[in-house]
């Protein structure tokens, strides 16, 4: 039939191409990779389901990440940010009576990342950098993601986010002064590791299962950080982690730490304690270090191992 456009409507396995990415996108929506799951597998439902109605005036990509915008945005509602704990108040003192659980309090969560697209993300997927995007509304969430993370111009967010190029641009920037006052931006990114890198961190493996404070001190950062949650309390400086890692952490004491992956572009490991059984070695935390200027900047000690361990690929624990 002539002057009839013809449609061609995608096939579903054509819609799997666009997992990892649309994964990505939904991690730094939502600060965790188990909902980004969930809303990758909804966003791939939703688009199967809407296959036949799929028109072709834009490109399925774009499509996928409507659908997929839409999800987040729908999760997101009603729900606390997810936040770290330095974004609930200031360092506190490195004692016992300090560590308090908040359990109003949804943490950001790490997320495994492929050393093959580190250097291509880190800046963009940083612990930091995520739960700075969590201070956002969802909304100038979506749109600085979508210009500033995937460089979409503003008129294709317009049209994904169904509204104006103006109101895009005013998102923006309000989603940029937010990020300047939290002193974090895409740009400031810490370069890949080198050989001095990854030889510091060998020594500091090496000196953390020996516990020796000597050999630790070379090793980190006079103003380093520490946190640990599910945990509020967060440390600042090295005296003071030294004091929780040789008082109320003192049971960290011949732990064994294995590498894995890398977490948001940072090198992480798992840290094993001694069974109190005397039998080998109970997962205690996913230790995800920045280092900055040849030593250790931060330590972020997740807890929650039975869910990370898994999803880092760290075995549930390590024979004697």
């Amino acid at each position: 039939m002539e002057g009839r456009a013809v449609t061609t409507v995608p096939a579903p396995g054509e819609l799997e191409q666009y997992r990892r990415e649309l994964t990505g996108y939904c991690y730094r929506m939502l600060g965790s990779p188990f909902e980004a799951e969930d809303a990758v597998q909804e966003t791939m439902v939703r688009a199967w389901k809407g296959l036949d109605r799929f028109e072709g005036r834009s490109a399925l990509r774009s499509w996928l990440y409507r659908i997929a915008t839409n999800v987040c945005l729908d999760m997101a509602k009603g729900r606390e940010r997810r936040a770290r704990p330095m974004d609930l108040g200031p360092a506190r003192e490195p004692v016992f009576e300090n560590l308090a659980m908040r359990p109003e309090t949804t943490w950001l969560e790490p997320v495994p990342a492929d050393p093959a697209e580190v250097a291509l993300e880190r800046d963009t997927i940083r612990l930091a950098f995520v739960a700075a995007l969590q201070h956002l509304p969802p909304r100038q969430r979506a749109a600085l993601i979508l210009c500033e993370v995937l460089r979409w111009q503003a008129s294709e967010a317009a049209e994904l986010l169904d509204t104006s190029v103006a109101s895009v641009n005013s998102a923006l920037q309000r989603a940029r002064a937010t990020l300047e006052a939290a002193e974090v931006t895409a740009a400031d990114t810490p370069s890949s590791l080198d050989e001095a890198d990854r030889d510091l961190l060998a020594r500091y493996v090496q000196a953390f299962e020996a516990y020796d404070i000597e050999a630790l001190t070379a090793l980190i950062h006079e103003d380093a950080t520490q946190s640990m949650p599910p945990f509020d309390l967060w440390l600042s400086g090295r005296d003071d982690i030294f004091e929780w890692w040789f008082g109320p952490g003192i049971g960290c004491r011949g732990s064994r730490v294995i590498p894995t992956t890398t977490a948001n572009g940072s090198p992480a490991f798992g840290q094993y304690k001694p069974s109190a059984t005397g039998e080998g070695y109970e997962p205690w935390a996913l230790q995800v270090l920045e280092v900055e200027d040849g030593r250790i900047a931060e330590f972020t000690f997740f807890l929650a191992t039975e869910t990370l361990f898994p999803l880092f690929g760290l075995p549930p624990r390590l024979d004697a």
